[in-house]
């Protein structure tokens, strides 16, 4: 696969950071409306007497919407450029966090995800526009900077976080209008920095309606390559996507830390992502390839979830369960109650906290290393025409996962406790280790 302009700017194997810098930007600051909010989204729920199956059905909400709305746009950018799809669904995720502000029940939570999930195709955007900028040999180190651009976003977005609850004395719905101005400003930037990075002549042609939906992804599962890369980007999202919609939940019953204390923890996690993504990822892909790293990844992970899953049951040393029951319970009513169980106060101490941060460093890298990863591999097995149409797919299959695990490990934290949800995440990875040394052979 070729393209004259791609290779201009990459005659050497190097990225060009220039080119890549805008939609680097443009992610990072939308992702920021995202990673301000996700430390704080299960406790809001459990602030209107949610319980943690109800949760994960919250969690869902986004995803499911994605999972229907992702690949339309991806295909659709295919068609009509990157650049007014983009801005679409930037609109979207704007607005959702309006309502989310001004949510004042548990339904209207629903309705912010609801809005913001439909219009979800940022990312998958955005990964089709780093491909049109990079070659083969750098499309993994540019989509690692888009996961680099995330990572950073759980750094600064849970400070922000952090900072506006301290100010606002826990003030949930001021985070949101927070995040909400974050998305309006990566709008502004879209619209007057970002230039269409798939010309007229480059674009798809033709009546025919783009190929989407749960047929084509059974149909694409048929192919033996794409196939099976995309079964494992699922595979993969259901593991780390549990983890991260229940950690703020987990951390809660085990350690009984509140929204500000969760905030720091996803800045200990993004600030190893961006390591990760940011520089690691493109080095160890160049020097030992990408079928390395999905298998290091695989480990890694795997055993991260696990290392969380036994975290002792200790409450933080700074818990105090009054302060904390009055933080979450302001949306409680005399018909709702508080439903997830707290840690005994007297049971203070620094083990479970630091077996946690321990625990937190392998699945921070096995999430950092495989997104990018997967997605680079399946960029290199289609032509350029297809790539939008492949990572709207790829991002089905993401939401999909995302979609099914909130709800499934939700209810198995419900019903069997916090320890097993995080247990069979870790196990799936570790089982699809030696299936996947088969199923990707070798690279010559």
């Amino acid at each position: 696969m070729t393209n004259c302009a791609r290779n201009s700017s990459d005659k050497e194997g190097k990225l060009n950071v220039k080119k890549i810098l805008p939609v680097f930007v443009i992610v990072f600051i939308d992702l920021l409306g995202l990673t301000i909010i996700i430390p704080l989204l299960p406790l809001y729920a459990a602030s209107f007497g949610a319980d943690p199956l109800v949760i994960g059905i919250l969690s869902a909400a986004y995803p499911l919407m994605q999972f229907i709305g992702a690949p339309i746009l991806g295909r659709l950018s295919d068609f009509y450029g990157r650049r007014p799809i983009l801005i679409i669904s930037q609109i979207g995720t704007f607005i959702g966090f309006i309502v989310l502000g001004l949510a004042n029940t548990l339904w209207l939570l629903f309705i912010s995800r609801i809005i913001d999930g439909i219009s979800g195709a940022n990312i998958a955007t955005a990964q089709a526009v780093i491909t049109d900028s990079t070659t083969e040999k750098t499309r993994t180190q540019g989509l690692g900077l888009i996961g680099a651009a995330f990572g950073l976003g759980f750094i600064v977005g849970p400070i922000i976080a952090f900072l506006v609850l301290a100010a606002s004395g826990n003030n949930y719905s001021l985070v949101a209008y927070v995040a909400a101005i974050f998305s309006l400003a990566s709008i502004l930037l879209t619209y007057f920095w970002l230039g269409e990075t798939l010309p007229k002549s480059k674009r798809k042609k033709g009546n025919s309606r783009p190929s989407i939906g749960l047929v084509k992804m059974l149909e694409s599962l048929s192919k033996p390559k794409v196939g099976y890369l995309l079964a494992l980007m699922f595979f993969f999202q259901f593991a780390f996507g549990g983890y991260e919609y229940l950690l703020a939940l987990f951390t809660l019953d085990r350690l009984g830390m509140n929204a500000s204390a969760n905030s720091g923890l996803f800045v200990f996690a993004g600030i190893i992502i961006v390591a990760v993504q940011g520089y690691f990822v493109g080095k160890w892909s160049k020097k030992l390839g990408d079928r390395w790293l999905i298998l290091f990844g695989l480990v890694v992970l795997g055993s991260g979830l696990i290392l969380t899953a036994i975290t002792p049951k200790q409450a933080a040393p700074w818990y105090s369960q009054d302060a904390l029951e009055q933080e979450i319970s302001r949306g409680l009513t005399s018909e709702t109650s508080l439903q997830v169980n707290l840690p005994d106060e007297s049971t203070r101490g620094w083990f479970g906290f630091g077996w946690l941060i321990v625990a937190t460093i392998p699945a921070a890298v096995g999430g950092g290393i495989l997104q990018p990863t997967i997605n680079s591999s399946l960029s290199k097995l289609v032509d350029a025409k297809e790539v939008g149409g492949l990572l709207g797919l790829s991002t089905s299959f993401f939401s999909a996962a995302n979609a099914i695990t909130p709800i499934a490990l939700g209810a198995l934290f419900k019903w069997f406790g916090s320890t097993l949800p995080f247990v069979i995440a870790g196990m799936v990875l570790l089982l699809l280790y030696p299936i996947t040394r088969i199923k990707i052979p070798i690279e010559s």
